[in-house]
């Protein structure tokens, strides 16, 4: 099978595409043909070694993927050779054509995605999923700011805030971004290149105060963001790459809450929930993932540095096999 396999830390250059023999399933795993694999930005900091992620060399990228059910382990029961399925976590890695995965982490993709939405699923959907519904604790008819709303995650919150009954407001910094957000369902969109978009949320609102912010760069925002909070408002991390000074008064002032998020904490059972769940709201034709940018596995170095770049508008994915 065609792999990218990573033997150290580096920059793209150690993303190598090599041909390796398919390991033996155990009675419990899967070969899925893979189609595409997510690329997120979890899968650059790894490969670096920043942000302190590490692994065991050598290894393969990529928790997400989507594909066709090739063999099954003789404990597998959910599966059968043929299914069209989604993973979210992969035990030889899913920048690859052939993957192998426990039945735990593995989905039924719904016919209206495509495999390469199918691969956006899984780190995209559940952050986002476990943002709205775990760590902020949503109710239908608050107001949630995504601050960042234009990247695989962002546009995931959209999608779930909308089917959860909130008020949705997002941030991009570019034109294409701000309309990627609207298409999946944003009320309204601010330019955070603008030094006034703050106030402009506030008039916004009309300075009633947001319920909910999901922050993605909590190390430029997050002392911006509590001064919008209203009472018994929640600001929830999702991503970070640095150290903020913030006032505590603007917490105390609202009894308010930071809370922080890392999709690696979710227990197999709140997985297991969410992503059927959001199988469930995918049938019913209410999240259809952005694919913005697609590559080869041989342009995986690519996908890591267009994954990173500023002014997302979408999902990055690996197309691994034609559909």
């Amino acid at each position: 099978m065609k792999v990218i396999q990573v033997s150290q830390h580096g920059d793209i250059d150690v993303l190598q595409l090599v041909e390796k023999n398919l390991p033996t399933p155990s009675p419990e795993e899967l070969v899925i043909k893979i189609y595409a694999a997510g690329v997120n930005p979890v899968d650059t900091y790894i490969r670096a070694g920043t942000n302190n992620y590490t692994t065991t060399f050598p290894y393969t990228p990529g928790k997400d993927g989507a594909g066709i059910v090739e063999a099954v382990g003789e404990s597998v029961s959910w599966f059968k050779p043929g299914d069209r399925v989604f993973c979210t976590q992969s035990i030889t890695g899913c920048y690859a054509d052939t993957a192998v995965c426990s039945q735990d982490h593995v989905y039924p993709l719904p016919d209206n995605l495509s495999f390469a939405q199918g691969a956006c699923l899984g780190i995209p959907y559940g952050t986002a999923w476990l943002a709205l519904h775990q760590r902020a604790a949503a109710i239908a008819g608050e107001t949630m700011l995504i601050h960042g709303a234009s990247g695989g995650v962002g546009l995931a919150a959209i999608e779930l805030g909308n089917a959860h009954g909130l008020t949705v407001l997002g941030t991009a910094s570019t034109e294409l971004g701000t309309q990627s957000a609207y298409q999946q369902g944003a009320d309204q969109m601010f330019n955070h290149n603008d030094q006034n978009h703050w106030q402009a949320i506030k008039g916004y609102t009309q300075n009633q105060g947001i319920d909910i912010i999901l922050e993605m760069l909590a190390n430029i925002n997050l002392g911006q963001d509590l001064p919008l909070l209203t009472k018994g408002g929640r600001v929830i991390i999702i991503g970070s790459r640095g150290e903020v000074t913030i006032n505590p008064r603007d917490l105390m002032a609202r009894n308010a809450d930071i809370r922080g998020l890392a999709l690696a904490n979710a227990s197999l059972e709140e997985r297991q929930a969410m992503y059927n769940n959001i199988v469930e709201l995918a049938k019913d034709g209410k999240i259809n993932p952005v694919v913005k940018h697609a590559f080869t596995l041989e342009e995986a170095g690519k996908a890591h540095q267009q994954v990173m770049t500023k002014g997302a508008a979408g999902n990055v994915v690996l197309i691994a096999r034609p559909e």
